[in-house]
């Protein structure tokens, strides 16, 4: 008899942790396992990549209300989610008074716990032999769906980022096993919670390669050049990612002027949306690089982008397991990361990638020296 799986997530985006997912599916022997999926918001670009084999149950409206902006979950009807979540806000508001985190991650445990109370049991007629919640916060699955096994995923570099630790400890103890993507990934979220090394196990993430190289064909290099031109001499640098304060894009235009500077002919692209655009165009003003440093936007597929570059770039403050890295790599093409806490469990520096300084100055230097290397697409030769 297969044994039944459950997936949990909040939505299909073009994100590294649901590419990550399809990825673990895609390997997964449906000859010996059955799998349902639950996505929370049925939304994102992803949705069309689930894999046939996999059962993708219906949304349940009250779990795609979670995310939703609190004008239009009230405008919807929802008052109990909506009350949940406003008690939340305060909740967490009185914790930042007390603590001053430096971003706002522990507010997501905030509103799990507060919501979890008014939300329906997923799927309540089966009971499954493992359910696993793929994306914290991790209440959902650990108190609204029947399963003999639980299981957790971590995306998260602990190390950077503060949440509230009384709030989640009991939520992680609450899972058989916690799954953890990297080495580096395991170590700091056992430095603040020492008490789970038990239950940790090491997943890498995976790559849907074949989907990701079929991706990469979808538009021809006529399409491709019209928005990533072919310059003679020039060097084309790619990054894809949200744009926030862990992809550290703020300093891409400086980062580039550097590189100019040296007397190499680059342009940095950068692939994405998100809260910090307004201050990168800034800083791409401020730099003198409006015609180096260029934002493409949000592509459904940056995949032909990411072919056509010649030098993928990460230059994150910090990271979980960046899902481009692995898809810059599936594509052949070089990279180069910044050295974020995590960045040596994904490439052997100088073998199959190049590990340069985090700040600007490092950052344009080890970016220069790549560059100049007599042949920069054979790692072994760095």
């Amino acid at each position: 008899m297969k044994k039944k799986i459950l997936f949990a997530i909040h939505y299909l985006e073009l994100g590294g942790a649901e590419k990550s997912l399809l990825g673990l599916l895609d390997s997964l022997d449906f000859n010996q396992v059955e799998v349902d999926l639950f996505v929370y918001s049925h939304r994102g670009e992803l949705m069309a990549a689930i894999p046939p084999q996999v059962q993708l149950l219906p949304e349940i409206p009250q779990y795609a209300q979670i995310e939703r902006p609190l004008r239009s979950v009230l405008a919807s009807g929802y008052w109990r989610i909506a009350w949940a979540r406003w008690r939340a806000l305060r909740q967490y508001a009185a914790y930042a008074r007390k603590r001053r985190p430096k971003d706002g991650t522990a507010v997501f445990s905030y509103i799990s716990r507060n919501v979890v109370t008014v939300l329906p049991d997923i799927h309540p007629e089966k009971e499954y032999d493992l359910a696993v919640s793929y994306l914290m916060p991790h209440d959902y699955v650990l108190n609204k769906v029947r399963a003999r096994r639980k299981a957790a995923w971590i995306h998260t570099d602990y190390s950077q980022v503060d949440i509230d630790a009384a709030l989640e400890l009991p939520v992680w103890s609450g899972y058989d096993r916690i799954v953890s993507i990297s080495p580096e990934v395991t170590r700091h979220f056992l430095a603040v919670f020492p008490s789970l090394s038990e239950r940790i196990v090491l997943i890498p993430n995976r790559v849907p390669c074949a989907w990701i190289r079929q991706q990469a064909m979808a538009l021809g290099p006529e399409e491709v050049g019209r928005e990533m031109p072919r310059t003679p001499g020039r060097i084309n640098l790619l990054s894809v990612g949200r744009f926030s304060h862990a992809k550290n894009y703020d300093n891409v235009p400086d980062i580039c002027r550097r590189i100019r500077a040296t007397g190499l002919d680059v342009c940095w692209y950068l692939i994405g949306f998100g809260e910090e655009e307004s201050l990168i165009r800034r800083k791409i003003q401020e730099c003198g690089m409006e015609d180096y440093v260029r934002i493409l936007g949000k592509k459904e597929n940056p995949y032909p982008y990411m072919k056509a570059c010649d030098i993928y770039v990460q230059p994150s403050r910090y990271e979980g397991s960046p899902m481009t890295v692995l898809e810059a790599q599936t594509l052949d093409k070089p990279v180069v990361l910044s050295a974020f806490p995590t960045a040596r469990s994904l490439v052997k520096n100088g073998v199959d990638g190049r590990i340069v300084p985090m700040d600007n100055e490092g950052c344009a230097d080890g970016i220069v020296t790549f560059i100049k290397d007599g042949n920069r697409f054979a790692f072994n030769a760095l």
